[in-house]
């Protein structure tokens, strides 16, 4: 037997999107110097969990870590999938970190997957389980996804510092993605979105959504905002409300901008907060305050929003061996590395065009051809 062959990676940085290529690539990895001159060095709860995650989705993947937590050994499984599988995410990252590597995986595995997550569901930090909802699936779609098997129910929402929420969500197959031309935004037609509220009033949610609607119903007629108030078991253990929008343009864009409000996390706090409850935020300004990053994100151009470029740039590299083509406004600092990590691992490597006119960036790529091959051909 042969030397086992180890790419070799330094510090904390994209440890999540590595991981990810890694087992899609089939790439051992090592990562070394994991935080190691922080006063807590090491991996977080967050990335232990990711690990865990991995472990339960693929047969025969290995995971060493040292110590100190500072060094990392992975050598990547075969993809599984399978129902009924169960995971905490924890409480030092939302429900979101976890769910766009995991829907890469579930496309590319053996069997379809449904799982089970629980933690929380909307934070400051990640996107939301409903943008995921109402974005990412449209996304899919355009590369050849069926819309059958993709699934996500909200059964409780958790906010931090202590979480309580639960999701189910499933995926389908695919035996490989489509190559996509996707360069026209369009103009937005609707706005759609969705607030939430647990253990406070739900008039939280009517002042969010009458303050945003304040500023889209001078600009297009067409706004619908949903609520979602939870009580008892469903709302979780924390305080906390939000708002969700997405706007959907005459061509089949998504863009998407979501916010969170609720008691910090306690590494999250500072001694001053320590001593006395920091009070949240007015929901009238949350609503005003969200309804402009949507409108900042419009205005950037581009099929999706910054929020979603490092979805759509690893969806591209996966495609077939076909040349695909999506604009996107200005490269997001996740964009931007997600597309170094994508030439790292797969050798895909995108050619980058500026639109002076519109601002935005062209990108152009080939991909690399990947397939599922447990998914028979019907």
């Amino acid at each position: 037997m042969g030397k086992t062959e180890y790419k070799t990676f330094q510090g904390s940085r994209s440890l999540r999107q590595r991981l990810l290529l890694a087992t899609l690539s089939s790439t051992n990895v090592v990562v070394e110097d994991i935080r190691a001159d922080e006063t807590w060095p090491g991996l977080k709860p967050h990335e232990v969990s990711f690990l865990r995650l991995l472990e339960k989705v693929c047969d025969g993947c290995k995971v060493e870590i040292n110590e100190t937590g500072t060094k990392l050994k992975y050598k990547p499984g075969i993809v599984m999938g399978g129902k009924n599988l169960v995971h905490d995410c924890g409480l030092s990252r939302s429900i979101g970190y976890f769910m766009e590597p995991l829907l890469l995986l579930g496309l590319f595995a053996k069997k379809p997957l449904t799982i089970r997550l629980k933690g929380i569901t909307n934070d400051l930090n990640d996107p939301s389980v409903d943008t995921f909802q109402s974005t990412a699936w449209h996304i899919l779609k355009r590369f050849g996804v069926p819309s059958e098997g993709l699934r996500l129910k909200i059964e409780s929402r958790g906010v931090p510092p202590l979480g309580g929420g639960e999701v189910v969500l499933s995926f389908p197959m695919v035996q490989n993605l489509n190559a996509v031309t996707w360069t026209d935004e369009g103009m937005v037609k609707r706005i759609r979105g969705v607030t939430f509220s647990t253990r406070v009033s739900s008039q939280f949610e009517h002042s969010m959504i009458y303050s945003a609607r304040g500023i889209f119903n001078r600009l297009l007629p067409d706004v619908h905002i949903a609520t979602d108030h939870k009580a008892g078991l469903q709302a979780g253990k924390s305080q906390g409300y939000g708002i969700s929008l997405v706007a959907e343009t005459t061509s089949g864009c998504y863009i998407s901008a979501d916010t969170t409000v609720s008691y910090a996390r306690p590494e999250e706090m500072d001694e001053l907060q320590d001593m006395e409850k920091k009070d949240l935020t007015p929901a009238e300004d949350v609503g005003l305050r969200i309804a402009s990053v949507l409108l900042g994100e419009i205005e950037q151009g581009g099929v999706v929003d910054s929020t979603h470029q490092g979805l759509l740039f690893l969806l591209c590299a996966l495609c077939p061996q076909d040349i695909s083509k999506v604009r996107v406004g200005k490269l997001s600092p996740y964009g931007i590395e997600t597309l170094r990590n994508i030439r790292d691992f797969l050798g895909v490597k995108f050619v980058i065009k500026p639109d002076p006119a519109t601002g935005t960036v062209i990108l152009k790529g080939f991909g690399c051809g990947l397939r599922n091959l447990s998914r028979k051909v019907s």
